[in-house]
């Protein structure tokens, strides 16, 4: 199963070796999950973020598809 990451803001620091720009393709084992992807990127369980699964909010349990794009972003801090 191959999912495209994409990593933006500071979560870019979590990038591997071989990133291109704020993404990686990443060749995963099917019924892998947002939250294994995660950790497998070493990303802090406890540094807040934004998870996107297609465009789509997803839980760190949804499982990845063939072809899925998993975004990661800080949380935004708004103005007034």
């Amino acid at each position: 199963v191959w999912v495209e990451v994409h990593l933006t803001a500071t979560l870019r620091a979590y990038l591997p070796a071989g990133a291109s720009g704020d993404r990686v393709v990443l060749d995963v084992p099917p019924g892998t999950t947002v939250e294994q992807v995660v950790d497998s990127l070493r990303i802090p369980s406890g540094l807040e973020r934004l998870t996107v699964v297609n465009g789509r909010d997803a839980s760190p349990a949804q499982v990845l598809s063939d072809g899925d794009v998993l975004s990661l972003f800080p949380p935004l801090a708004g103005g007034q």
